[in-house]
């Protein structure tokens, strides 16, 4: 159970990528989701992102509580989460998918007002929501800029 936690919480690895492992964790996630958005829709990333969250909950809760860091950096998992999030919510465009990058790494790292919050949650679900929380925002903000935006 260990190494399994350890795989699937630092996303096969993609979190001991220095420096910046949550941006290594997001663009890991990044061709994977705009893949699955080309080949099925977003409502198939929609469900498969769900199901990452609550194995990323189970995954980086055993992995902290193995390492003794309450938020390990290498714990990926949520960024691969909150990354898929916000590529719901675009069309696999160019400009929509790097705004869903950018503007996902915005929140995630400045975490304004109830993103930040969430991370006091205990265990994997503080680790985890905060970020679903931050590609959410990033994902609606794309989608209105989609519909008053003529590009």
């Amino acid at each position: 159970m260990n190494l399994l936690s350890k795989v699937l919480a630092t996303f096969f690895g993609s979190g001991y990528l220095r420096p910046a492992p949550g941006t290594w964790g997001s663009l890991a996630a990044l061709p994977l989701g705009v893949w699955i958005l080309v080949v099925s829709s977003w409502y198939v990333l929609l469900a498969l992102t769900i199901v990452i969250f609550f194995i990323g909950v189970w995954a980086s809760d055993h992995y902290s509580k193995t390492t003794g860091n309450k938020d390990p950096s290498e714990v990926v998992i949520d960024e691969v989460a909150g990354q898929w999030l916000a590529l719901v919510f675009v069309q696999p465009v160019l400009w929509q998918v790097l705004a869903a990058f950018v503007l996902f790494r915005l929140f995630d790292i400045t975490k304004p007002w109830l993103i930040g919050r969430l991370e006091k949650l205990p265990g994997g679900w503080g680790i985890m929501s905060d970020d679903i929380l931050a590609g959410l925002v990033a994902g609606v903000l794309i989608f209105l800029s989609r519909l008053f935006l003529p590009i």
